[in-house]
């Protein structure tokens, strides 16, 4: 047996595969801008670092740039039209609700820690009826800072009520392994995101490749943590 842990979790490409509703909005906005619609395939790994770095990806790909005035409108837009279809098509990745169940019956505290919009974060969840699961919701706005700043993960494990010490990272992406560095934590990486670098590529402590595997990477790490203490 191991003490309690906080789970720390991204949300888009790991929780959740958000891209179908991601690329809509996206697309949305370029078709309403006269540019042609950006392939899901490729959409796909310019997800992870908020809604105005998706659209910036998605203007770079028609080798478009706007000005600053011009991309706030478009992003309002964006997050605007997203909002109202945050959950089309959305859906958790297949297994994850039953290693949530088994991580939160060991007694372990989850938590959600995007560099997504807080309120946004907490609708998408909402809708899918997972919310209640976690113990903090956190985003980009919520305390200023965005992955991979440290500071937003300490301050995500402190309102879970949880301790950085006794804490582990799952995520899809650099900035999912970066903030777990850069927080002096373990970090579980995913697969199936995300990512236009290949998540095994950035070396995370552990690699799964399906949610049924998740409980069983994070119990080796608590079990590798606790044999490292003195």
């Amino acid at each position: 047996m191991t003490s309690p842990y906080t789970l720390v979790f991204d949300l888009d490409g790991t929780l959740v595969d958000t891209a179908p509703d991601l690329i809509t909005a996206l697309n949305h906005v370029l078709t309403r801008e006269g540019l042609p619609p950006v392939p899901m395939a490729s959409a796909r790994n310019m997800i992870g670092a908020g809604a105005r770095r998706l659209l910036e990806r998605g203007l770079e790909a028609e080798g478009r740039t706007v000005s600053p005035a011009d991309m706030d409108r478009l992003t309002a837009d964006f997050i605007a039209y997203y909002a109202d279809n945050i959950a089309a098509e959305s859906r958790p990745f297949e297994g994850l609700e039953a290693a949530l169940d088994l991580l939160a019956a060991q007694g372990h505290r989850l938590a959600v820690c995007t560099n997504k919009l807080e309120w946004l974060s907490k609708r998408l969840l909402d809708q899918l009826g997972l919310s209640r699961r976690f113990a903090a919701i956190c985003g980009a706005d919520t305390f200023g800072v965005q992955k991979p700043d440290p500071a937003i993960f300490r301050e995500t494990v402190a309102r879970a009520g949880g301790q950085v010490s006794a804490s582990i990272m799952v995520g899809d992406a650099g900035t999912d392994v970066g903030v777990a560095r850069r927080a002096g934590v373990p970090v579980i990486g995913v697969s199936f995101g995300y990512t236009d670098v290949p998540i095994a590529d950035l070396k995370p402590d552990r690699l799964i490749h399906h949610m049924r595997d998740l409980p069983g990477a994070a119990h080796s790490l608590m079990l590798a943590c606790a044999s490292s203490r003195p």
